[in-house]
Order: C-alpha cells, then sequence, then structure tokens
C-alpha cells in the first residue's frame, strides 16, 4: 500500500504516545503519576455540564453554521472585550474543534512552497509539523533559559526574509512557562508591520499567567488587521475532552478559516458550542479558583523539583508546565524520561519533543493533585539517588 508522500513530513505528538505507553502499564497493574500530558485533574464546571445536557435535550445535536452558532460567537465578543483583549464582531470569531484544528487551518490558508513560517522552538511540535505539510520552511525562534525563555527583537529581525509569510507566538508557552512583556510585544509588532507578516498568537494559556500582565497583540497598533488570536476552552474551563476553541481575526482571515472547517469538520456540535456560551458569559470564580490553585501547584512542585541533586527548575510565569534542566544526571534527557516511567513511573517528556533547543530539559505538566506531585518529587529523587 502506497501513501502520499506527505503523510512522512508530518510528526506525532509524544505527549499522546508517552500517554498511551503510561496507560498500558496501568493496565498491567503499575502505579503511575502522569506528568505527560497537558490536562487537568478538575472536572468541568457543572453549570457548563448542565448547559450541554439541556441543550442535548432540546434538540441542538444537528449541523449549524460553520464558523459556529451566533450565540457562542457573541459570546467571545463580550469575552474578550470584558478582559481587555480586542473589540470583535461575531463575523470576526471562528469556532472550531479544540484549539490544534486552528494551528492547521491558519498555517494551511497563509503558507506553502517557497514560504516561510517562524515559530518558537521549543514549541509546540504541530507548528513545525503542520509547516513542513503545507510545503512551507519551518524556521525555529529560539526560546532558551539563558534568556528566561524569551527571545529579543533581535533574534526575530534576523530570522525574517522576504519568504516570510507567518509567525508564530505562544504566550504564556508551552512547554516553557515563559511569557512576553508589553514591551516586546510592541518590539514584535513593529517587525510584523514593516514585514508585512501575518501573526498566529496562540494565547491559549492567557488565563494561567502567574507573573505580569496578558497583553494579546492584536490590541496594539497596526495589528489587528493581521493577527489571528486563538483561544480554546480547554485550559480555562478544563474542558479538554469536549473539542471547543475558536479564533477572532479580521473577516480577510476568519473567512478562509471557516471555509477550511467546512472542508473538514462541517461544524463543532451546536450543543457543545451553547455549552461554551454559558462557561463565558457566567461568573468566572470556578475558573479563577483552578488557576489560583494552579499557582499553589506550581510553587509546591517547582520547590520540590530544585531540592532534587541534579535538577534545576526556573519558576515557570504562566502554563501549567515545569521545565526543569536535568543536565546534571549522567543520561541525556531522552533516556532519563524513559527511565523516571520504567523505573519510578513517573511519566514525563524529553524536551527533544518540542524542538531542538530543548534536549537537556524534561516537561512535566503540574496540573495534578498536591499529593501526586509531592510522591513524583519523592520518586523523581529516589531515582536519582540510585544513579
Amino acid at each position: 500500500m502506497r501513501l502520499a508522500d506527505r503523510m512522512n513530513l508530518l510528526k506525532t505528538e509524544s505527549a499522546f504516545v508517552v500517554l498511551a505507553k503510561a496507560s498500558e502499564m496501568e493496565r498491567q497493574g503499575r502505579d503511575i503519576i502522569h506528568l505527560e500530558i497537558g490536562d487537568t485533574d478538575f472536572d468541568t464546571p457543572s453549570s457548563i455540564v448542565e448547559e450541554a445536557y439541556a441543550q442535548l435535550k432540546a434538540g441542538k445535536t444537528h449541523y449549524c453554521p460553520s464558523a459556529g452558532v451566533l450565540e457562542l460567537r457573541e459570546a467571545a465578543c463580550e469575552w474578550l472585550s470584558r478582559d481587555g483583549r480586542g473589540d470583535y464582531s461575531p463575523s470576526e470569531i471562528v469556532v472550531g474543534p479544540g484549539g490544534k484544528p486552528f494551528l492547521y487551518y491558519t498555517i494551511m490558508a497563509t503558507a506553502g512552497p517557497g514560504d516561510e513560517v517562524i515559530y518558537p522552538d521549543p514549541g509546540f511540535p504541530v507548528y513545525e509539523s503542520v509547516a513542513l505539510y503545507a510545503g512551507a520552511k519551518p524556521v525555529p525562534l529560539p526560546i532558551l533559559e539563558e534568556n528566561n525563555f524569551r527571545f529579543t527583537p533581535d533574534d526575530l529581525r534576523e530570522r525574517v526574509t522576504d519568504n516570510t509569510r507567518l509567525l508564530i507566538l505562544n504566550y504564556p508557552h508551552n512547554p516553557t512557562g515563559g511569557t512576553l512583556t508589553r514591551n516586546e510585544l510592541e518590539a514584535i509588532a513593529e517587525i510584523a508591520v514593516e514585514n508585512d507578516i501575518i501573526v498566529l498568537s496562540d494565547e491559549v494559556y492567557a488565563h494561567m499567567l502567574f507573573e505580569g500582565e496578558h497583553v494579546s497583540l492584536g490590541t496594539l497598533p497596526g495589528m489587528r488587521e493581521r493577527t489571528i488570536m486563538l483561544e480554546t476552552f480547554s485550559k480555562t474551563y478544563a474542558m479538554t475532552g469536549w473539542r471547543l476553541g475558536f479564533v477572532a481575526a479580521p473577516t480577510a482571515l476568519a473567512d478562509p478559516l471557516a471555509q477550511l472547517i467546512t472542508n473538514s469538520v462541517s461544524c463543532v456540535p451546536p450543543f457543545i458550542q451553547l455549552a461554551g456560551a454559558k462557561g463565558l458569559l457566567e461568573d468566572q470564580s470556578e475558573s479563577r479558583a483552578m488557576m489560583d490553585d494552579f499557582r499553589r501547584r506550581r510553587d509546591i512542585f517547582i520547590s520540590g523539583l530544585n531540592e532534587v541533586e541534579g535538577i534545576s527548575c526556573q519558576y515557570p510565569d504562566g502554563a501549567f508546565y515545569a521545565f526543569p534542566n536535568v543536565s546534571q544526571i549522567p543520561m541525556s534527557a531522552d533516556d532519563f524520561a524513559d527511565y523516571l516511567l520504567d523505573e519510578v513511573g513517573v511519566a514525563t517528556l524529553p524536551g527533544s519533543a518540542f524542538g531542538v533547543h530543548a534536549d537537556k530539559h524534561l516537561r512535566m505538566c503540574f496540573a495534578n493533585s498536591v499529593e501526586n506531585l509531592e510522591r513524583a518529587v519523592d520518586r523523581i529523587a529516589d531515582a536519582v539517588k540510585r544513579l
């Protein structure tokens, strides 16, 4: 059987590979602490679940507009405006099955053979993978520990060419937890405007910010007309399995994305969209409580990791990932990740899964109970002592 050659350009997402292995070990009786997958142990707020059930009973189970039901697009506009992240009209909101499809849609709509896509490295593996699949040239932008997991405007400027079509930003950042300041974003905006670059601003962790303020790139001068801002319900409302996200973008960019949804999934189930609208419009106290608890977990977990000999870890400014440096451990980070899972039942990801500039790190998701995080630190410390 022969597949299209372009399938060789797509890579997998290591988090799901490790999750499958760890889950199989659990079925065999092993006790596994899951730090590999970017999911949370919180349940979706009950009001959202109840709204989905009510909409199911009301028969909201049929086709709807590909760009999304009006109720959710209006709610998204209100939500973004309330947060100071820009004023949009419903025609500038496109709803999709989670955030990840919009990475695919945006790259496919903006870049092709001969074009270049600048993306953060380390970064979400889909960025590079889909750029290759589209026939474009992926250009990694180093996000380094010695720079506090940031890049400078000069770093970006020296990678821009006449072929640059798309810049991908992600802040707070997966996997490092770094973020961008207003001054940095203003410098980035200046480069984007000067070079007529479209920007995909992946802001899915915007509400999971522990230090500083979150500034949406599209609110800066000259950026609204060239920014596709990505949001999901997965992190803020613990709805990873619901597969619901949206982008806010000018209609010249929003319409092609909606067209790709028509040609791929038709639409997101309306009962899920209406439940999402409920989440955006209701009191946000439950979501804020989750975010506050993530801060507490961060402080406990990072403190514990820094007590382990051979491991050092910066406190992330946002998101729910620790990105410890394990270069003092007497094996590669890839081997160490395997060792932790096989020997002590702690599932993590090697930094190499996120790019070429992260081979001395592991990514660990601390969206887990404090009890499990403390157990994980104890197991990691024990594993290191054995070495």
